[in-house]
């Protein structure tokens, strides 16, 4: 994977104005007058760049995004929290406001970019949830200013890239999630590198129709069962479930094995398949985990999803949680501190991941300081 550059290809930033690109894209409750931040972990990874910046002397300006405003102001997406929050941790750095209050972010015009970067000497992109973005505070800057990647989005592209290009053996990949379709192109892409793949969550159930088996009422992608088909048919470990936890015709709690009756659903990955998921993981010497085994959410179906999050926390492989609702899984079972990388960005690392190029990545390398 081509290489990015980084804060020390700055140069000399002392008495400069650098304009930070964050993910402060934080979960937040309460009314809309009276917002608060439930989870602050985002503001505290963009430290270590802020405060390297700060301590050679720069004023730092940050951007973020917040939310899905639809191109105008909303007060329950309002930066003032987060401003509140991050004067804490980092006193006396600016927190511009909400970027997608304007629909010239998402629509990356030369005018929104001139806006940004006005009075602003360097950019560092720390956004690695964004950069898979072609907006215009990811892009733009890199046109005209001496860029860099900040300290989180530098170690997303290692790590993501050695895991495409030089992973220690076996790799594994666990998927999991709703749709098959949302995650073809990473499946496809790994498929090229690991040595097993593990398939769970809703989308296991397009590749056991593809396998012949009935699904009942469970989530299943018909357009998408040929190409299951094609991989199971290929020369590749994939592991599928041997039994499932869901509900009858009835809505009565039930395990199945691999075929499940008319009007049944299935909601996660069975007992049998947990215990075969994790010995697989234990095996291995990387991990990459990217989705949950079922609905996490309802304890009646968080068991699967359980037993791979408490496998990746006790395996000696290298293991790597690839954002989304694998991360929230790992936080509600509290083994967030137990694996060795958690990606910050769910679709960015899986387009890192199949590509092995990112939007916000090659605006980087392109940027008038790199050679």
């Amino acid at each position: 994977m081509t290489r990015v550059p980084v804060l020390e290809d700055l140069g000399d930033v002392a008495g400069k104005r650098v304009l930070v690109r964050t993910d402060f894209n934080v979960p937040m409750e309460g009314p809309d007058d009276a917002r608060r931040i439930t989870d602050d972990f985002r503001i505290r990874a963009a430290l270590p760049t802020i405060e390297w910046l700060v301590t050679r002397g720069a004023s730092v300006v940050c951007a973020s995004h917040l939310g899905r405003p639809k191109g105008a102001p909303e007060q329950k997406y309002s930066m003032a929290p987060v401003r509140e929050r991050l004067a804490e941790l980092a006193p006396g750095v600016d927190l511009v406001e909400n970027l997608r209050f304007d629909p010239r972010e998402e629509g990356n015009t030369p005018e929104f970019v001139a806006r940004l970067i006005d009075g602003v000497d360097m950019y560092v992109n720390d956004a690695f949830g964004a950069a898979h973005r072609a907006h215009a505070s990811i892009v733009g800057p890199p046109r005209s200013l001496p860029s860099a990647a900040g300290r989180l989005l530098q170690r997303e592209v290692e790590v993501l890239g050695n895991l495409r290009d030089t992973p220690k053996r076996p790799f594994v990949a666990v998927l999991g999630g709703a749709k098959v379709s949302d995650k073809m192109g990473v499946i496809e892409a790994l498929l090229q590198v690991v040595d097993s793949l593990v398939i769970g969550g809703g989308m296991c159930f397009t590749f056991l129709a593809a396998r012949g088996y009935p699904v009942g009422d469970s989530i299943c992608e018909l357009d998408q069962v040929a190409t299951c088909r094609r991989l199971l048919d290929a020369d590749k470990a994939i592991h599928l479930p041997d039994d499932i936890v869901g509900l009858d015709g009835d809505g009565n709690f039930a395990t199945f094995g691999q075929r499940l009756p008319s009007g049944a659903k299935g909601l996660d990955i069975g007992p049998g398949s947990a215990a075969a998921f994790s010995d697989v993981i234990m095996e291995a010497r990387t991990v990459l985990w990217n989705g949950p085994m079922g609905m996490f959410e309802d304890e009646r179906f968080a068991a699967g999803t359980r037993t791979v999050a408490q496998a990746m926390a006790d395996t000696r492989a290298f293991t790597v949680v690839g954002g989304g609702d694998s991360v929230a899984a790992l936080a509600q079972f509290g083994l967030d501190d137990e694996v060795d990388h958690v990606s910050t960005g769910g679709g960015a690392s899986l387009e890192l991941l199949e590509l092995g190029d990112l939007p916000g990545l090659a605006a980087l390398r392109g940027a008038p300081n790199v050679r």
